[in-house]
């Protein structure tokens, strides 16, 4: 018998210059803001840092038709699963826009013994509706799905003020006590993933200590990571402009699933215009600008804010301006300046 956990990941790649899909190239230099520092934890001490991430949820998938099930409706290919435990993919709706972001974590099998359950890992605030999601398309699948309220998920990321990315993975003291010990599908710079029983404490398994979940996020904006409904608000979010090709989370060889159409004809034109970009601005915003406009010095649309922690976020910028110093407004009327970063995990031969 076989399940699912989803679960996010990003890959590792820091850039020296972006391609953009009209022939320009995004140099690294004075243009941008670079993303310098690959840890945006604060605190002190070697010892990693957990993070506990009330802000996503898990459910989990059993029964014999579990991979052909989410092969259907999930952009990566889920075979993979055979042979890596984590796998970070979209759910996509028939229009081809991103759902809900999610990682799927493989659970107890060998490469040859297959599959005998997969975690899903998702937002919290739409596990309703991703469990709603699922069981819509199970029709005559022999696959059972349940949310599993007594799990929870940390993100454990290397001692802060280390250079470089991170490095040796951290030792669990008692492996037998973790569910899933994995490192993030999506990039390196975002450390591991762990998921235990919702009594356990990760300090207890790896002389670790809690951080801020606040840092957290600022660490996924200071690299451009996106995570959740604010940054991918689902039925608007298209799965190339969030950067999934880069962050490894499709597949484009492994046949059919619910979204696949748009999105292979978009990825074989080979133009993307807009990308899903981390940003800093001129100062830290007085209420939230999620969805605000965004704008040229000389007025023209340059796309939109998504979401942030103080001066950093995430913006769908049109990538014509990607070099450029753009605007947003507040709801009060003030300006604040905004400046799109080179991702340091962007694959340096690869077209933004």
């Amino acid at each position: 018998m076989m399940g699912l956990w989803f679960i996010s990941r990003c890959a590792l790649t820091p850039a020296a210059a972006l391609r953009v899909s009209s022939g320009a190239r995004i140099a690294s230099g004075a243009a941008f803001l670079r993303a310098r520092d690959y840890s945006g934890v604060t605190g002190r001490g070697h010892e990693p840092v957990c993070y506990e991430l009330s802000h996503r949820a898990l459910l989990r998938l059993e029964g014999a038709d579990t991979s052909a099930f989410l092969q259907g409706i999930v952009t990566n290919d889920v075979t993979l699963l055979q042979e890596r435990a984590a796998l970070y993919a979209h759910l996509l709706n028939v229009q081809g826009r991103t759902l809900y972001d999610v990682i799927l974590y493989r659970l107890g099998a060998s490469v040859c013994a297959g599959l005998d359950g997969v975690l899903m890992e998702c937002d919290a605030t739409m596990r309703d509706s991703v469990l709603k999601h699922l069981k819509t398309y199970r029709i005559r699948r022999e696959v059972s799905v349940r949310c599993c309220p007594e799990l929870s998920v940390w993100a454990v990321l290397p001692a802060p003020g280390q250079p470089g990315p991170p490095g040796q993975e951290p030792r669990l003291s008692h492996p037998d006590q973790v569910l899933v010990w994995e490192a993030d599908p999506r990039t390196a710079l975002m450390g591991w993933r762990l998921v235990l029983q919702a009594d356990q404490d990760p300090q207890d398994l790896l002389g670790s200590r809690r951080g801020d979940p606040e840092d957290y996020h600022r660490h996924r904006y200071r690299i451009g990571l996106p995570e959740g409904v604010r940054d991918v608000p689902p039925g608007v979010a298209l799965p190339l402009e969030s950067n999934l090709v880069a962050l490894g989370g499709i597949s484009f060889s492994k046949g059919c699933y619910i979204g696949q159409e748009l999105t292979a004809r978009t990825h074989h034109t080979g133009v993307v215009r807009k990308r899903l970009m981390p940003v800093r601005l001129s100062a830290a915003p007085p209420e939230p600008l999620d969805g605000a406009a965004l704008e040229t010095e000389a007025g023209k649309p340059a796309g939109k804010h998504r979401a942030g922690v103080g001066n950093l976020g995430l913006s769908l910028v049109r990538v014509a301006h990607a070099t450029e110093t753009l605007t947003l407004r507040t709801t009060g009327g003030s300006a604040l300046q905004l400046q799109a970063t080179v991702p340091p995990w962007w694959p340096k031969d690869q077209d933004l």
